[in-house]
């Protein structure tokens, strides 16, 4: 067998886990890896177990309304989105363009995506590269998006501020509304028809005011003419793997909506 570099061992290694903890044990044995190479990497396996993160308690914040494109008008959804990018460009409008940013991280991914995530806002890596997800909680997420018989490419991804928070702190209410209008505006040109918001910041500026995650979880609510469907954000995953499968659950039903046939499981 090829000797592993450590960059694919390290892929491998977080690919196996995610399908681990869902309690998927056959999908990646169907040649994506070497027999020997899987049970390499399965034995260093390590769950990590930091404790759930607090969430601050926050009012409900109202959501302005902004028009959706017509089905009927012929909009090329590639220039549509970069007239949105070229507006936020040395954006000054909140008071995170003045705390650190060193980049505006608009978005990622497919104009015609019909699956769309979106996060809470950028990390240190994702400020660095200009693109959402990119650190191990994108590494992650990537993971979810394979799980789910796709490719990142395949998707949009985005936030609902920006620029990175200082420390990852949880958006002020100030911030988020002031950048959410162009989250808005890309949802609109891009029209997927499934949602999927990672969090509960997500959750709260995508449905207009906060209410428990477990209560947003297992139904689809409606946003902007799409489906939107609540899970954990993958930050929160890489805290506490034990929810991995509850995610799971929550993408099965984003599949659903789109038709997509799950992959075959075992507990």
């Amino acid at each position: 067998m090829p000797s592993l570099t450590p960059e694919l061992a390290q892929t491998l290694q977080a690919r196996i886990r995610y399908y681990r903890d869902l309690g998927i044990y056959d999908l990646y044995r169907r040649g994506e890896a070497q027999p020997e190479a899987v049970s390499v990497i399965e034995s260093e396996l390590v769950t990590n177990s930091e404790p759930e993160p607090t969430i601050p308690s926050r009012k409900a914040v109202p959501l302005p309304s902004l028009p959706v494109i017509s089905a009927d008008l012929a909009v090329d959804r590639s220039v549509a989105l970069r007239a949105i990018q070229d507006e936020l460009d040395n954006c000054t409008r909140c008071p995170l363009a003045f705390q650190g940013r060193h980049t505006i991280v608009f978005g990622d991914g497919n104009p015609d995506a019909r699956l769309m995530f979106i996060g809470e806002g950028p990390g240190a890596d994702e400020d660095a590269q200009g693109l959402p997800f990119v650190g191990r909680a994108g590494q992650l997420l990537n993971n979810m998006i394979t799980a789910m018989g796709l490719k990142r490419s395949d998707v949009y991804i985005a936030n609902i501020v920006k620029c990175r928070p200082p420390q990852n702190r949880v958006p002020e209410p100030e911030e988020a509304n002031t950048c959410a209008p162009f989250l808005f505006r890309q949802i609109d040109v891009i029209r997927p028809e499934v949602i999927v918001a990672l969090g509960s910041t997500a959750a709260t500026y995508l449905l207009g005011g906060k209410s428990p995650l477990a209560r947003l979880r297992g139904r689809i609510h409606e946003t902007r003419g799409a489906k939107l469907i609540v899970t954990y954000h993958p930050a929160y995953l890489l805290r506490d793997p034990s929810q991995k499968k509850e995610t799971w659950k929550d993408l099965q039903l984003a599949m659903a909506e789109l038709g997509l046939k799950a992959p075959k499981s075992q507990g």
